[in-house]
């Protein structure tokens, strides 16, 4: 019997494009999961390169993987810090139509 390969799934790996970046963010900012934020944030800090991500942020690497991970619970300013050194922004939408009426 041939012997399966298995390794663990990253999602890093499917980021290759500011456009991927956004995508599988705003995913995550749909759900609503604070802890699904800020892993996906460090996702996408890690496809990018924690170390270039921190230093670009001001913040510390360890104290960033510390924070972005899924059980982290990183403040606002940092998460804003890292979406600006990621190239992205954060923007209000509306929820949907009828709560703008």
């Amino acid at each position: 019997m041939n012997e399966v390969q298995i390794r663990r799934w990253d999602p890093v790996e499917h980021v290759e494009s500011t456009a991927d970046a956004i995508t599988y963010l705003d995913a995550a900012l749909e759900d609503g999961n604070p802890q699904l934020v800020a892993a996906v944030l460090g996702d996408i800090a890690r496809a990018a390169g924690m170390t270039k991500i921190a230093a670009a942020a001001g913040l510390g690497r360890e104290s960033l993987y510390k924070s972005l991970s899924p059980n982290g619970n990183p403040e606002l300013a940092t998460v804003l810090k890292v979406m600006r050194a990621a190239g992205l922004r954060l923007r209000a939408s509306l929820v949907d139509d009828a709560a703008a009426a």
